[in-house]
Order: structure tokens, then sequence, then C-alpha cells
């Protein structure tokens, strides 16, 4: 798990307590409908690429980074597919942290990159169908959301992002 500056410096004040915060998630569909997980390296728990917004970001934003960060492709948020969160979306780090999180959750259309199977924070990823999520060991709050995006209609959204990655891409034939 990869800590941003302003969770540790939180977490200098308050320890492990539970914080509430703001996230994003990225949906990201297969040919077929599958959608992309990714098998967090901390719990050992496949999920979708995603993570906290960090002060002053945009969500748009922050979807586009977390998905760059954890798997390598670049995306463009597409759609809103919902704003989500209660107790099934609190989460305990093995080192003892908890977090509760609010998640607005974004379908992606995937630009360019080339998906990484294992990095810091990931240790497998691929697209999955439902009813193979339905069989993985997943967080409770995979439960509450996947169903929906599974089966969701598309709605786009009216958002600008201003997050690039870091440039150039290596192996991504852009700058």
């Amino acid at each position: 798990m990869t800590t941003s500056p302003y969770v540790a410096g939180l977490r200098e004040r308050i320890g492990t307590s539970r914080l509430l915060l703001p996230s994003v998630t990225a949906i990201i569909y297969g040919e077929r409908g599958e959608i992309l997980l990714v098998r967090q390296r901390d719990g050992d728990v496949w999920s979708t690429p995603g993570g906290a917004i960090e002060p002053d970001e945009d969500p748009v934003d922050a979807v586009v980074r977390e998905t760059w960060e954890e798997t390598g492709l670049l995306v463009k948020p597409v759609a809103l597919i919902g704003v989500f969160g209660g107790p099934n979306f609190v989460v305990r780090y093995s080192n003892g942290d908890e977090t509760q999180y609010v998640m607005a959750v974004f379908e992606c259309s995937r630009i360019s990159g080339r998906l990484s199977d294992s990095n810091d924070e990931i240790t497998a990823a691929r697209f999955v169908t439902e009813g193979e999520f339905n069989s993985l060991a997943v967080p409770r709050w995979t439960r509450d959301v996947l169903p929906i995006c599974y089966a969701v209609p598309r709605n786009p959204i009216i958002a600008t992002v201003r997050w690039a990655p870091p440039a150039p891409i290596a192996g991504t034939g852009s700058a």
C-alpha cells in the first residue's frame, strides 16, 4: 500500500483510527463485458483499480492517475456509474490502519499503455466475468458495486481531465 503524504500526515496525528476518505475506482470493460480487476498486494484480494483522492485533485483526475499507477493503462473517464459508501467500505490494512471510503465509480475507456500485472501495489491483473467475480476473494464493497457495474447502462459525464502521466511514456508510443 502506497501512503500519500497527506494521509501519512493525518496518521501521525491520529494513529490507526478510522479515516473517512474520498476515493475513486475505475471500471474498465473488456470486449465481452468483463471488468478489469487487480489483485491487491496488501490483503491478497481482487478489486478494481483506484484509490484515494489527493487534496486539490478532481475525482476524474484521480481515477486517471490511480489507474495509471496501478495498471500502466492511460484511461479516459466516460461515465459516472455512482457514488457509494457505508460500512462495507471500511478497509483494515495489514499495518492496522483503518479507512472508510466514499467512492466515486467511473466507467473508463482505455486510451493507451500496456497492462502491468505486478508492481508495488498489485500482484496480478486480468479481465473477469461476472461468474468468475462471484468466486474470487474480494473486499466487501465490491459485492455492493460490481453487480451494478456488470449490468449498468452507460451514461456519459461531462468532465475535463487535467492529470497527465509523466512524459514520455515508455512502450506506449506516446509522449
